[in-house]
């Protein structure tokens, strides 16, 4: 710092770290890090939460940090990430900065001259355990490399682990049996597709740590049976959050849960050998049930969701998808006896009709969401009810719902003012009437998808600019929406952060013209597919917009190599373009190549 240091003087550490807690993005941390080596100290001291991914000597990078930070509580391991290319080469110790959120170089296979990416393995994690011992969560997602070993050495040496997440993760029985003997405050693990677990581990798990445990998800684990639900049944007194998905767990299993675990709050479950009897157990022991999801339930019908109705009171949100069983009968007795209901997904559903739904708008007065997907029995009347019961209604998500129009959104429109977001894909009923409604009396409105409904058009959009101010707008295959409908948005919704107007065949310039001058906030376009856009409109577009960060621009014939070279070189914050790769030149490539993405390699 030149002249004195007046911020250093007057400051404590104390009061310098809470400010570096309290900054919420990345990016403002590590600018804090280099303004001088007080605060590059105090700001590792105070970080608690780092990711970490592979690269060249995924060891070395771990023991770097380890080394650097150390009151970190919170790991993230993910091997699904990518990275630009050069944090994959080995770097010298000296030339490496801080790297509190390391990710990963490109897989195996890229460009020749490139380090080959290694993920991390047992031996990170027994680096990563000997120096983060006060550790609380630590997720090893998809870490195909990690096995018992360095699992059980994590166990050994971090006995406050309160969140294990494993997904993925090909770790076996003594690992787990390890953490369950050692890790006695673990309250959240994730088993989704650990194949190499079998009872054996998580009945030791459920012995060991048992008591503590409040969550538990199991999925894809074809060696977990009715037995290890059983001894989480039996041990696990104070689970409160369950996730199964298995054709391998029945009755048996999901019975001995809800006899055992009276604390438990959600419930989710795709688990094709359950049945009514597991259901009404579930209704007759879990009265603190808030939350309900089942699906592909083939063997579920009105006799469970009757219970669950009648025991539950509690229950906060439903989600039933693909149970071809059940019918109005089934939703009436939720409506009847869930008077605090709150979220509403019916999906897949086919029995369930108009007169279930009008049950729902009758009683549950508190339901904020709705989403109806593929409901072709469900028709205007019941959203009509829904408009009338549901004043506190904010989000109501339509997808292939064919007998709902005009009508019944005119219902939501009226009754339910408080309305922030609307979702409809392929409502083919619905028209400019219905949103004209949205645009007139829900003023809160923020969030609007309309995709490919073609009955909607450029006078639906003109009342939304009229009335609402949008932050995001998806109209992407509405054929009838043109210029007059996207300037309307434009000179409306001065907030709109991202746009999707793909394939609109009548799009032209004029539009991106208007939107470069009215929406400077814009951070993502979506223009595929547009073939009157070319590089004047987008010219036009990014001239204004300097915070845009995604593009994409994939079959617009007008837009050129032109067109890609000035979206790349006007927006700072561009982080990915979407082209065909013959449109990028090399003078392009070369300048941005890590933001640009091809759809097709050899168009």
């Amino acid at each position: 710092m030149r002249g004195r240091d007046r911020i250093n003087t007057c400051l404590p550490d104390e009061l310098v770290m809470e400010i570096f807690r309290r900054l919420d993005a990345k990016p403002s941390r590590d600018a804090c890090s280099l303004v001088c080596k007080r605060w590059l100290r105090l700001e590792r001291v105070s970080r608690s939460t780092i990711r970490i991914g592979a690269s060249g000597s995924p060891e070395h990078f771990v023991k770097l940090i380890t080394r650097r930070f150390v009151n970190v509580r919170t790991v993230h391991v993910d091997e699904r990430l990518s990275l630009p290319a050069q944090l994959g080469r080995r770097p010298s110790v000296e030339s490496i900065r801080p790297l509190p959120k390391l990710r990963y170089a490109k897989e195996k296979g890229g460009s020749e001259g490139e380090l080959e990416t290694s993920y991390i393995s047992d031996a990170g994690l027994t680096v990563l355990g000997e120096g983060f011992s006060k550790l609380e969560k630590l997720s090893l997602i998809w870490c195909n490399n990690v096995s018992s070993m360095g699992l059980v050495s994590v166990a050994q040496k971090c006995r406050l682990l309160k969140s294990l997440d494993l997904q993925g993760c090909y770790v076996g029985d003594p690992g787990i049996a390890a953490v369950g003997q050692c890790c006695k405050q673990l309250e959240d693990l994730n088993l989704r597709f650990c194949e190499g677990l079998s009872d054996t581990g998580v009945v030791q798990l459920a012995l060991g740590c048992g008591k503590s445990l409040k969550s538990l998800g199991v999925a894809a684990c074809a060696k977990i049976t009715d037995i290890s639900l059983e001894a989480v049944g039996l041990h696990c007194t104070s689970l409160e959050t369950l996730s199964l998905d298995s054709e391998f767990i029945s009755n048996k299993g999901l019975l001995a849960v809800a006899k055992g675990c009276p604390l438990l709050k959600v419930l989710k479950l795709q688990c094709i050998n359950v049945t009514d009897e597991a259901l009404a157990a579930v209704g007759t022991c879990c009265l603190s049930l808030e939350m309900l999801a089942v699906c592909s339930l083939q063997k579920f019908t009105d006799r469970g969701l009757r219970a669950i109705g009648n025991g539950c009171k509690k229950l906060k949100s439903l989600t039933l998808s693909d149970c071809y069983f059940l019918s109005d009968k089934g939703l009436e007795a939720i409506a009847s006896g869930c008077k605090e209901l709150t979220h509403l997904e019916v999906n897949g559903c086919h029995n369930i009709g108009t007169m279930g739904l009008e049950s729902i708008g009758k009683s549950c007065q508190q339901l904020t969401e709705l989403a109806l997907l593929f409901c072709q029995k469900i028709g205007n009347n019941a959203l009509l009810e829904v408009g009338m019961g549901c004043k506190f209604l904010q989000a109501l998500h339509l997808v292939d719902c064919s007998s709902i129009g005009d009508e019944g959104i005119c219902g939501i429109a009226r009754g339910c003012q408080k309305l922030k977001k609307l979702h409809i894909r392929r409502c083919y009923e619905i028209g400019n009437k219905g949103i004209c409604a949205i645009g007139e009396h829900c003023k809160s409105l923020t969030d609007l998808s309309l995709r490919f409904c073609d009955r909607v058009g450029d006078e639906a959009l003109v009342a939304i600019g009229q009335g609402c101010s949008l932050y995001h707008l998806n109209v992407s295959g509405c054929h009838q929406i043109g210029d007059a409908g996207i300037t309307a948005i434009a000179r409306g919704c001065p907030k709109l952060i991202s746009l999707d107007v793909s394939v609109l065949q009548n799009l032209g310039d004029m539009a991106m013209v208007e939107l470069g001058e009215g929406c400077p906030l814009l951070k993502e376009v979506l223009l595929s597919h547009c073939h009157h856009i070319t590089d004047v409109g987008i010219t036009h577009l990014v001239k204004n917009c300097a915070l845009l960060e995604s593009c994409h621009m994939v079959y617009c014939p007008g837009i050129t190599a032109a067109g890609v070279a000035t979206v790349v070189s006007s927006c700072p914050n561009i982080k990915k373009v979407l082209v065909e790769k013959w449109k990028v030149s090399q003078r392009t490539k070369r300048r941005a190549g890590s933001v640009i993405s091809y759809l097709c390699m050899d168009l």
